[in-house]
């Protein structure tokens, strides 16, 4: 059999030397041997021996009077590196905070997206924002409350727009220096969507203006279309709209609120000597803004902001769990409120700050053309602002809610989720396989592989690379029943009394520490998905 021989040849050969280079390997491997040269050298074996086996067993071995003839196989090193036994992959590196165990490479997995974003290598990611989808008790909110707060440690802040369902309250409730504002129930509490907010760095007087009115007038918008159920309002109305707040800015000193405006379309409706169509156009909205003023929203977005942000709490959390229960329009409407205030807040750059914003039911947000627009537009400044907004859905099918099959609306919708880069997905239903390939561009071993995930695992898709990854708590308690989710809604009665509550330092300390336990824990929780 002829003898094969790998070549290593220099990138710096010319073609005359690779020539040479390969005139010499065939000539070794087709020159005749000559009868001296050894036989193991000629490719024979070894003349049969004695042995206290018999002939041809030595000490037991068997061996063949031939070599077996395996045909050559030709491959790129990228390709037989993929081949290459015992090789598992590095991961992301230990920057940022331990989110869960790499089942792959067996190791600790660490995420943060502004390390991602700032990683030069391939493997970064081109955003900030993440993805987080999954069916039902998938593990998904505990995961997220893990890599959220174990960040804190870190130095980066969290804002939670609306908690329907007050789960994250427990978490701000434990964390010293958390803060809740409490919406509805009988508090005193109000929120001015139309609030200004801080003064943008890096920005022109007229580029500052421009984007205050923007966000000014699609909140406006958003909540007309929202409660109208309508998909766009007509022209008329949109140059109502614009008028009364313009009008509204005027004469509050550019410190307008939903009582204003609605005052503003008031008069325009009851100035039968002003222009017609304009007094028509200010109809419709005003109907909708009189429940924020005089309806079932009342004393919550019409007027002045009665709290402020407190800028350096280490969570804030807006409690919307009373309104979310009087109706899914209200759900919406609140929504669409508190998301324009954090937005107004939160958005400054000079700051220097870190802070996720997580988004509970992020299709909410999503429900009209205005507030679409208006989304994309703050998830690509995201960036900008040092904001890693953290968008959850149940599954792909909830935004089938917004617009109609084939509208701008809904591509819009789908090609917003798309294009967030950093995605943790769950375990899903059957009926996510299509949505999952097409919308999500996801290979179908993996779409197979997220319908069997189990509770807490999830594929993280960073950059160009996926990892599967199970998300655990530590070996304490405290954090253990923090994070876990039921149906029912948690309170602070779910925490033991007794336990020790920590600063944030002191927290990712414990982490760390508890982490060394992690191969007996993660058996233990591995026996446990097995029953």
């Amino acid at each position: 059999m002829a003898r094969r021989t790998v070549v290593f040849a220099p990138s710096g050969l010319t073609d005359e030397e690779r020539r040479a280079l390969r005139r010499a390997v065939w000539d070794a491997e087709h020159r005749r041997p000559d009868a001296r040269t050894p036989r193991r050298e000629r490719g024979l074996p070894e003349p049969l021996v004695p042995g206290p086996f018999g002939p041809g067993l030595v000490d037991g071995n068997y061996w063949n009077l031939a070599r077996p003839s395996v045909p050559p196989h030709q491959a790129t090193s990228q390709h037989i590196a993929g081949i290459y036994p015992f090789v598992a992959d590095a991961g992301l590196g230990s920057r940022g905070p331990i989110v869960g165990v790499d089942l792959n490479a067996d190791s600790l997995w660490h995420f943060s997206p502004w390390e991602s974003y700032t990683d030069v290598t391939e493997r970064g990611s081109f955003s900030t924002n993440i993805l987080v989808l999954g069916a039902y008790r998938a593990g998904k909110s505990a995961a997220v409350k893990t890599l959220v707060t174990r960040s804190l440690a870190f130095g980066h802040q969290a804002v939670v727009p609306s908690d329907a369902k007050g789960e994250w309250v427990v978490i701000a409730d434990a964390i010293p220096g958390g803060t809740v504002i409490r919406l509805g129930d009988g508090t005193s509490a109000r929120l001015n969507p139309l609030d200004r907010g801080p003064r943008r760095s890096n920005s022109t007087d007229d580029q500052h203006e421009q984007m205050v009115r923007q966000r000014r007038i699609a909140t406006l918008i958003a909540l007309v279309e929202m409660a109208l159920g309508k998909t766009r309002l007509t022209a008329v109305e949109h140059a109502a709209m614009h008028e009364a707040l313009g009008r509204c800015i005027h004469d509050t000193n550019d410190r307008p609120t939903l009582r204003g405006v609605y005052d503003q379309l008031g008069l325009m409706v009851a100035d039968t000597g002003g222009d017609f169509r304009l007094s028509e156009g200010a109809v419709q909205p005003r109907f909708v803004l009189r429940r924020f003023v005089d309806g079932d929203l009342s004393g919550l977005f019409e007027d002045e902001s009665t709290v402020s942000f407190d800028q350096d709490a280490p969570i804030v959390v807006v409690d919307t769990s009373e309104l979310f229960s009087r109706g899914d329009l209200v759900a919406q409407l609140t929504q669409v409120c508190t998301t324009a205030w954090i937005q107004a807040v939160v958005s400054d750059r000079s700051a220097k700050r870190t802070r996720y914003v997580i988004r509970e039911e992020g299709w909410r947000d999503m429900t009209s053309l205005a507030a679409l627009q208006m989304y994309q537009q703050w998830l690509k400044l995201s960036r900008h602002y040092g904001i890693s907004n953290i968008v959850i859905l149940h599954k792909m099918g909830d935004l089938d809610a917004v617009g109609d099959a084939d509208s701008q609306e809904r591509n819009l919708a789908y090609s917003i989720v798309g294009d967030i880069e950093n995605k943790f997905i769950f375990r899903v239903n059957h009926q996510e396989q299509t949505s999952l390939r097409q919308r999500l561009n996801m290979p179908a071993p993996h779409v197979d592989m997220a319908r069997q995930l189990a509770k807490g695992q999830f594929l993280a898709y960073v950059g160009q690379y996926s990892y599967l990854v199970d998300c655990f708590a530590t070996s304490t308690d405290w954090e253990y029943e923090l994070f876990k989710t039921d149906e029912a809604v948690q309170t602070a009665d779910h925490l033991d009394a007794t336990a020790p509550l920590m600063d944030a330092a002191e927290l990712g300390t414990d982490w760390l520490n508890a982490a060394r336990d992690e191969p007996d824990r993660l058996a233990l929780r591995r026996e446990e998905n097995a029953r």
